[in-house]
This record gives structure tokens, sequence and C-alpha cells, in this order.
């Protein structure tokens, strides 16, 4: 198997979507999306065109995603309707996406008794939408919902199910253990079984969770001759979630030796992956995730930390710096580097890495992540925090004191209405502008007031707009009382040109940390538009 080479797709915005207390913004969807791509994944599959209106707008306009296809999910046509003639499918077919994945029955109980139609008909419906699909899509993906259990009680037709997608022209066949029920013994054998009898079919899998199975059946698939492996950021998904990509990954190219689009140098940034889309959904991350988990590689026990300080592999199965991780009872000038010069690479910060002002930055970096601030998903407040300690950030302004008064009242229509209302000093240059703005809340008016200011020196700030912006209340810490917890802010900008970017801002006040996280901003808008003083 070694050297093989697997395709990974990724159904977050899709599956993932169906994770209880997860509901995903169109922000959400373009900044997820665009992590994944740069990350290195094969496809994204991004919702289900037609299903509800934050879809219909995330598949509304053409995204480019450089080498990762976008892919729009839906079903087949329904029974009774041509491929031409289905809203349904047409909505999929329609949508701006670089492939489609349908979804089909393949258990024949499902199809005589869910669907009410015949083995024959239900055929005819995989292989029509297949084929519709692939006239208008660059790639064209089936997947045979129920297969294990179908191809468990009637194997001959969970197979015909598998040649109607080909008749069409799939580019893949994924074989789905939808229930979740099936063991990796059972999955080798009918995958194997599959490929036995359809040897020319490009086989994928797509597992959940429901027996704690979903990464062991999908390994298993792939040893049986998938080559094609569905998964989730951080195993979201209904139920008890689908199989973890997070997880996934790192045990096909570490330990099974396969071939992805995910070079080295990108693996190393899995964790900072799996804690970035944690902290944009607004979830704590799983301490005891393997391999990104805080609590994954750090030795508590005496007898393991002697040993593993003494050489880390006695207790550890992989180094934690191949997937961005680190082990934490091991102090060095080295703890953390890596991965400061290469998020440095990235924004395009040169630096000679024995320069002694590193590990100064590191130290900042952890003790500021103590306290609350969340890096992984604030790539532009870390440039800036990292450009500060190395002295290239100019002082374009300076906010000094702000207020902000809400109002309850009935407005002329006798609607009751809330307004803000914010007053701001900003100092550029030495002279002081002042600045009241009202807005539809305290956060809003703030942003307006100092912007408000800023534009008269800084124009470029005109088109500059708040697309996304989260609240997280933290835990207090052990020597604090619980009225001590701070308040960590996300905000996510946006320009006139598309240009995207994200700060962080952490205050005992909800209001200073949004302040922080505009200031950062704003700041940063200036440094990339070739500002300088």
């Amino acid at each position: 198997m070694t050297g093989d080479r697997i395709w990974l797709f990724d159904t977050t915005l899709r599956d993932g979507g169906q994770t209880r207390g997860i509901d995903f913004t169109v922000a959400d969807k373009h900044f997820i999306a665009r992590t994944l791509a740069d990350f290195g994944l094969d496809y994204i599959e991004g919702g289900w065109p037609g299903a509800n209106p934050t879809d219909d707008q995330f598949f509304s306009k053409k995204q480019d995603f450089g080498t990762t296809r976008l892919v729009a999910f839906g079903m087949t046509r329904r029974s009774g309707r041509s491929a031409e003639n289905d809203p349904g499918l047409s909505a999929i077919l329609n949508a701006h996406s670089d492939a489609s994945c349908l979804v089909g029955k393949s258990w024949d109980f499902h199809v005589t008794t869910a669907l009410n139609v015949s083995l024959e008909e239900n055929l005819a419906m995989i292989t029509e939408s297949v084929a519709a699909a692939k006239a208008v899509k660059q790639e064209s993906l089936f997947d045979c919902e129920h297969y294990f259990d179908g191809y468990k009680a009637n194997p001959d037709y969970a197979l015909a199910c598998v040649k109607a997608a080909m008749a069409g022209g799939a580019d893949w066949v994924i074989l789905c253990d939808t229930n979740g029920g099936c063991l990796p013994e059972e999955v080798f054998d009918i995958v194997a079984a599959t490929k036995q009898a359809v040897p020319e079919c490009r086989l994928g899998i797509h597992c959940h969770n429901d027996t704690g199975m979903a990464v062991a059946n999908t390994l298993a698939a792939v040893r049986a001759g998938a080559r094609h492996v569905q998964g989730t950021i951080n195993g979201l998904g209904e139920r008890c979630g689908n199989a973890d990509l997070i997880t996934l990954i790192p045990n096909l190219m570490l330990k099974m030796g396969f071939v992805t689009n995910i070079p080295a140098e990108k693996l190393a940034r899995l964790t900072s992956l799996s804690h970035a889309i944690d902290e944009r959904l607004n979830r704590l991350p799983d301490a005891h995730a393997p391999y990104v988990g805080k609590a994954a590689f750090p030795d508590k026990g005496g007898l393991h930390a002697s040993a593993a300080q003494k050489d880390p592999r006695t207790y550890e199965h992989t180094p934690p710096e191949s997937v961005g991780n680190q082990r934490t009872y091991l102090i060095s000038d080295q703890t953390g580097k890596s991965n400061i010069l290469a998020r440095f690479a990235e924004v395009g910060i040169e630096i000679d890495p024995k320069d002694s002002r590193l590990d100064g930055l590191i130290s900042e970096v952890k003790e500021k992540e103590f306290h609350g601030w969340a890096f992984d998903s604030a790539e532009a407040s870390f440039e800036l925090l990292a450009r500060r300690r190395l002295g290239g950030v100019p002082s374009f302004f300076e906010i000094g004191r702000f207020r902000v008064m809400d109002e309850r009242r009935f407005n002329a229509r006798g609607e009751m209405v809330v307004e803000s209302e914010a007053t701001a000093s900003i100092i550029v240059n030495g002279d002081a502008h002042h600045e009241v703005a009202v807005g539809n809340g305290p956060v809003n008016a703030v942003d307006t007031a100092i912007r408000k200011a800023l534009v008269k020196v800084y124009p470029q700030l005109a088109d500059v707009e708040l697309v996304d912006y989260k609240v997280r209340i933290l835990p207090p810490s052990e020597q604090t009382s619980g009225t001590a917890a701070v308040t960590r802010v996300l905000i996510e900008f946006q320009d006139g040109t598309g240009l995207r970017w994200r700060t962080v801002g952490v205050s005992a006040n909800i209001i200073d940390a949004s302040v922080n996280a505009l200031a950062d901003g704003i700041c940063w808008k200036l440094i990339h538009h070739g500002n300088r003083l």
C-alpha cells in the first residue's frame, strides 16, 4: 500500500452541519472552505443547493479553491420525473461547483419501503441522474446510501446499484455505512468483494461513528481497496458523528504510508486546523483528541516523563511536531519554534531562525493563549503580534476614550427598537478626532465611530466591512472568581477586493475585547495596503 494515492473528501460543511448545536453561516462556510482548501484536501462538499438559503447563497457564484474541487450534494431524480425535469436535481446541476455528489438507495429494503418504487426504477434513477451531472460537471460522484446493510441483505442488488452509477459515468462510487453499525472486518470483506466484482470501479468510503468504529472502518475499507476517503473535521456529524479526518489523515500518511495532496509541511499544521475549526464554531477543542489534543503527547506520570525526556520514542507513537502538536513537559528553546517559523513564511515575514527575539515571541504567544487568545483562528492578530515584537508595525492611530450608550424605545411607528450610540476619540499623527455614531448594536456603533474618524486620513478603509462576529465567555481560572471570567471576540473582515482576514480580542469587558479586535483588523488592512508613516 505504501506510496498509493488517497483522495480526501471533506463533508464538514454538509454532513458536519447536522451536528447538534452547529448552524453554519455563509461566512462560516467561506472561512472553513478556504481553510480546508489551503490545507490541501481534494474535495470540499459545500452543502446541498436548494435545501436552504445558506447553501443557495454559498453556491450562488463561482469560487476558486485552486486544485481543490468544490462539491454540491443532493439526491438523484425523483420517481416519475426525468433528470431534466426534476427541480431538486436541477438545483444541484445549476450550482456553481466543480463536482456533484448524488446520493441514492442501495438497500432493497429502503427502495421498496422508504422510496416505494421498484428496484428497476431505482437503478434507472441512479444512472440517469449521474449521467446528467456528468454532462455539466467536471466530476460526478455517487454515494451508495446504506450500502453495507444493503449488501448483507441482498449483495446482488447492492452491486447492481454500483454498476448503475458506473453506467452513468460516475468518477467515484462511495460505499456508505450510513447507520454506522458495521465492524471493521465486515467493512473489509464487503469492500473487497465489491472491488473483486467491479475491479474497474474507483471506490470510496463514507462511515458514521455510531459504534465508535468510523475511523477503524474507514482504514479497513482502504486496506480492501478504497482510495477515496470521506469524513469531517473533528468528527462532526449527526448522531455520533462521521469519520474524523483529523485522525484519519495522519494515520493514512504517517502509519500506512499513503500519499495525499497534503505535503509534510502542511501536515504539521493539523493541530492548528483542528483548533481553528473548533474556535470558528465556538466549540472547546477536545483535549484528548488523537494527534491534536493538548493531552495527546504530554506525560504526567513520573516514570513516563523520565523515560520520554531521555528519548521521546519511549512513550510517543509519532513525533508531535509532525502534526503541529508538542509535548508539554519538555521545555526547550526549540519548543514551538518550527510552528512559529512556518506561520512567518505564510505571512511573508523573513527572520533568521537563530534570532533571539523568537524566544520572547514564543513565550508571549503561549502566555496569551493561556489567557484565552486564539491565534489559530485569527491569523491577522498573530501576524501583528509578531511584527510588533520584531518592530515592524507603524503607529497608524491610537484609540483613546470611547463610550457606548444603549437606548430601548418606541419609534415613530410605535415599534420597539434598541439603538446603540458610541462616542470615540482617535488620535492620528498627533491630531485628535472625536466622532459619534449610531449602530444596530454596541460593536457596530463603536466600529462606525472609529472608522468615521480614520477614513478621513485613510480613505482605503471605506470599503472594509465586518462579515462575522463571534463571542465566547471563557471560564475563569482557578485563581479567579466566576465574575472574573473573560470574553474572547473573533471578528472577520472583508474589503472591496474580496480579501478576508480575522482578528481576536480578549478582555473582561465585551466592548473592550471587541475594540481590541477591531483595532487589529484596521491596522492589518493598513499594513497590507502599503501604508507607511
